[in-house]
């Protein structure tokens, strides 16, 4: 049976690690003896002949500190992501907060964070009393998912050629350019490449005119996101999605419909390898490290 915490901390320490770091104090504000606000309040000026004040730089300081913690955030969420995608922790391992935020060098509130995205993502589960552990991938599942998720995007490239109407030739010009951008700087293979990806797969079956399929694309993607992170955890995998969404386009901008289906059926069919194939590794990975774990035990 699952072991249930009887507080807040103490079922967050099973992950061997030590105490958080510390949080960052807040500067305090300085308020001058005459000021006057903007209209919409964001910050104070004094009148001092457009000099920058001591307000004004307690203001860039406080920004600067939002900022920065948006990125501990973001890095805290990224990097978790990475290891439980890699399988560095075994299937209904409760996550501790503390070691964790110890492993990723942050405070316990960016870990939080993270794991309740991650849950959001259904690559973790949460346990009764509030703690998470890593969740199972159904592979059986997904299979069927993607078998689904072709036959929609299919359908939207060819039907055009069974009255459907023409695509939208300036909606895929606009995805051309995008992606040519995009494979001017290349994503990192942290997994995040997941949301770019959505996006251009959704805004082809809208560029096809029956925007009901693009919904209903969304709603498949939605459910086969977190085993679709597995296929981009390399750089390779990443530049060859570029080069196959730019070729995708391409064909059908050029009325090449038979093609472009061709290309996206490869471009489907080698996602749902990889992720099979990966996402077996690292359920393989997990299962040992919870056998590990018991004959410790």
């Amino acid at each position: 049976m699952r072991s249930r915490a009887t507080d807040g901390s103490s079922g967050n320490k099973n992950v061997t690690g030590g105490a958080p770091t510390k949080r960052n104090v807040h500067e305090p504000t300085v308020r001058p003896k005459h000021s006057a606000s903007t209209m919409s309040g964001m910050y104070t000026r004094r009148h001092t002949g457009g000099k920058a004040t001591a307000v004004e730089g307690a203001d860039v300081a406080r920004r600067q500190a939002k900022g920065s913690s948006r990125s501990r955030r973001e890095q805290a969420y990224r990097h978790l992501r990475t290891l439980v995608l890699t399988g560095e922790f075994p299937f209904g391992h409760r996550l501790g907060e503390e070691a964790i935020a110890e492993m990723l060098g942050v405070s316990r509130t960016p870990v939080r964070e993270a794991m309740l995205r991650l849950h959001s993502d259904r690559l973790l589960r949460r346990y009764d009393d509030g703690g998470f552990y890593v969740a199972e991938p159904d592979l059986l599942d997904i299979r069927d998912l993607y078998e689904l998720r072709l036959a929609l995007e299919l359908h939207g490239i060819t039907r055009a050629r069974f009255g459907g109407g023409a695509h939208d030739r300036d909606a895929l010009e606009d995805i051309r350019v995008h992606w040519l951008e995009i494979s001017e700087s290349v994503p990192e293979p942290d997994g995040s490449f997941i949301e770019l990806d959505e996006q251009f797969h959704v805004a082809l079956c809208r560029a096809s005119g029956n925007f009901a399929i693009a919904e209903t694309l969304e709603g498949v993607n939605a459910r086969i996101r977190h085993v679709r992170m597995y296929d981009f955890l390399s750089a390779d995998r990443i530049s060859t999605s570029i080069a196959e969404h730019l070729a995708i386009t391409d064909a059908v901008i050029a009325g090449e419909l038979d093609h472009a289906a061709q290309l996206l059926r490869e471009h489907i069919g080698a996602s749902l390898d990889v992720v099979e194939e990966r996402a077996a590794t690292a359920i393989a990975r997990m299962i040992r490290g919870r056998s590990r774990r018991r004959e410790q035990g």
